[in-house]
């Protein structure tokens, strides 16, 4: 290495190490950890305990943004106050929730169901193909209405409260109000699931319907119901992230956001070990700070957009090659 390398990574080092730097990165890393927990959660849940590999997540996320768009758009007029403005915003989540779990419950009970008993390759092919035919419909949709698909939607990201579009100053760091706003609703999702997988009754039935489904029927137990509302719950969460997407000026909804989310939710729930959520949590930790990391040596040091991309995709094959199951994968999940 020569001296003026030596001294090119010396400089990286000593700017890295500066207090606000490391609360700057931090502060993204939060903000990008939140994000893909909750782009990743849905596809996690439907294959931890499902064991279907369900490659419609980026598209179910990308319907997600568009509907949520599509109530702000409709409710949120010049004169709406920002109190109400977020308001309206929890109401687009429950109201987008509802119906891609209910799409996600219908699709399991008419299209899943039936290749239950049959190769992984059936169930991959499938829910492909339900990909091809839900961004199609996505745009011809968009394109009715006068739409660009493949620009962000701007009229429902101007739809968020100006005290978060606002920036703050955090540890003498300024951030957008929407990147902690976004902390916030990933905590608060994270603490929901786990809560209702281990805190109800109904989630015991679909703990145990995953470990052991004959069992679980012989106690009288509907493990088909019980998997239907499991495909409609990843679902639904795939389309509140996508609701929360629709706001962030790094995403926003476009048609191209169904493949954005899809690869980002694999990277995460790969690394974190297929079939556990508390490796998808931690996996999105560890991805939130490598994307953040990287995201500032390309605008600081390093002239290549790419970055934060690739060397997340290293970080993807080092846990392949060290541990193939991921942080926390498990030798076999899911059960029909």
């Amino acid at each position: 290495m020569t001296d003026a390398a030596v001294l090119s990574v010396v400089d990286v080092l000593v700017d890295l190490l500066e207090p606000t730097t490391l609360v700057r990165i931090l502060l993204d890393a939060l903000s990008k950890s939140a994000l893909y927990v909750l782009i990743a959660s849905g596809l996690s849940l439907i294959f931890g305990l499902m064991g279907v590999l369900n490659f419609a997540h980026g598209s179910l996320t990308m319907l997600g943004a568009y509907l949520g768009g599509a109530v702000m758009v409709a409710l949120v007029s010049g004169s709406t106050s920002e109190p109400v403005q977020l308001l309206l915003f929890f109401v687009a989540i429950a109201a987008t929730f509802a119906a891609l779990t209910l799409l996600g419950g219908a699709v399991e009970m008419t299209l899943i169901r039936p290749i239950y008993d049959r190769e992984p390759l059936f169930q991959i092919l499938l829910t492909f193909g339900l990909v091809l035919v839900l961004d199609e419909l996505a745009r011809i949709a968009v394109e009715l209405y006068g739409l660009q698909p493949r620009s962000d939607w701007q009229a429902a990201l101007g739809t968020a409260p100006g005290f978060l579009s606002s920036r703050y100053t955090v540890a003498g760091v300024t951030t957008r109000g929407l990147y902690l706003f976004e902390v916030l609703i990933g905590a608060l999702v994270v603490a929901a699931i786990w809560a209702f997988l281990t805190r109800t009754r109904y989630g015991l039935y679909i703990r145990s319907g995953s470990e052991d489904s004959e069992m679980t029927r012989a106690l009288g137990i509907d493990v088909r119901r019980t998997f239907t509302v499991v495909f409609g719950l990843g679902s639904g969460l795939a389309g509140l992230a996508g609701v929360v997407l629709m706001w962030d000026p790094r995403f926003g909804a476009s048609v191209p956001l169904s493949v954005e989310t899809l690869l980002v939710a694999f990277v995460v729930v790969i690394i974190g070990g297929l079939g556990s959520f508390r490796g998808t949590v931690v996996a999105a930790g560890v991805v939130g700070l490598t994307d953040a990391l990287m995201t500032w040596l390309f605008i600081n040091h390093v002239d290549f957009a790419g970055l934060p991309e690739m060397v997340t995709f290293l970080v993807l094959v080092a846990v392949l090659i060290v541990r193939p199951q991921g942080f926390y994968g498990i030798a076999e999940v899911g059960g029909h």
